[in-house]
């Protein structure tokens, strides 16, 4: 029996998810955001070289400080979550295993943003 639907009625509904570009821009945006909050990381390394525990921790404590570090990590750890999720779906073609490594991939980047959060603000608040 012959098929009386249009082409375009057999593809309806599977097209694009629309879900690429909002990825897409998420990671750049992290991106974007990761300069300025590295840079500063970077030059607070350099000005703290050498600094004992004491000078370390009254820097760590002033509140600009901590949530601007808080803010790097946070855009940082997304970033890397959503570049490793993008390798994992270009080259993982298990579906089964393809899950589980996405599912690892957010439970790891919690894991590491909340023990990295939590030692910053013990350090701050002198715990």
């Amino acid at each position: 029996m012959s098929d009386m639907r249009t082409p375009l009625k057999k593809v309806r509904g599977l097209g694009s998810a629309h879900e690429g570009t909002d990825h897409f821009w998420r990671q750049r945006l992290t991106a974007v955001a990761n300069v300025p909050l590295t840079l500063f990381f970077v030059g607070l390394l350099v000005a703290l070289n050498g600094a004992g525990f004491a000078e370390v921790r009254a820097t760590l404590s002033n509140p600009f400080v901590a949530l601007v570090l808080i803010l790097m990590l946070l855009s940082a750890l997304y970033h890397m979550r959503l570049g490793m999720q993008v390798i994992i779906e270009d080259y993982v073609h298990n579906e089964g295993t393809k899950v589980v490594l996405i599912m690892l991939n957010t439970f790891f980047t919690i894991a590491v943003g909340v023990a990295s959060i939590f030692a910053l603000l013990k350090l701050a608040f002198g715990g």
